[in-house]
């Protein structure tokens, strides 16, 4: 059994960098998904400059993700979030409670001085994978 395989679909956006969406380690029944950014995997470009609509992206991106790898939001066991502004804090722990239902994952919020391609938001996570 590999120690690893990639996760990729094009129904979120493509990588920017030398990293893959989301990697399965199959012995230890984790997925790592890699930071989404806001961007439209259609035009690769950051929706929107309104917070609202950048975060909605980002969870629709995990979202892409997880179902390319078979696992849903119930899967999802730990979240970090990116803000480059801690003000948002509030705006988008509102937004990201309408994609969790209880037990919501353990999460770490980090404020950041800037994201890639002028992001305000970004969040990864850690995915028990269901095909264990």
């Amino acid at each position: 059994m590999p120690h690893k395989h990639e996760i990729h679909t094009t129904q979120a956006p493509q990588a920017i960098g030398p990293y893959s969406q989301a990697i399965a380690a199959p012995a230890a029944g984790l997925i790592f998904l890699s930071g989404q950014i806001p961007l439209d995997p259609s035009t690769g470009k950051i929706v929107s400059t309104d917070l609202e609509a950048q975060t909605h992206q980002v969870m629709n991106n995990i979202e892409a993700v997880l179902n390319q790898a078979q696992v849903t939001f119930d899967h999802v066991l730990k979240t970090t979030i990116y803000l480059t502004d801690m003000a948002h804090f509030a705006a988008v722990n509102q937004i990201y409670a309408q994609y969790f239902q209880p037990p919501y994952p353990a999460r770490v919020t980090i404020a950041t001085k800037q994201l890639p391609c002028e992001a305000l938001v970004e969040i990864d996570a850690i995915v028990a994978n269901a095909t264990q």
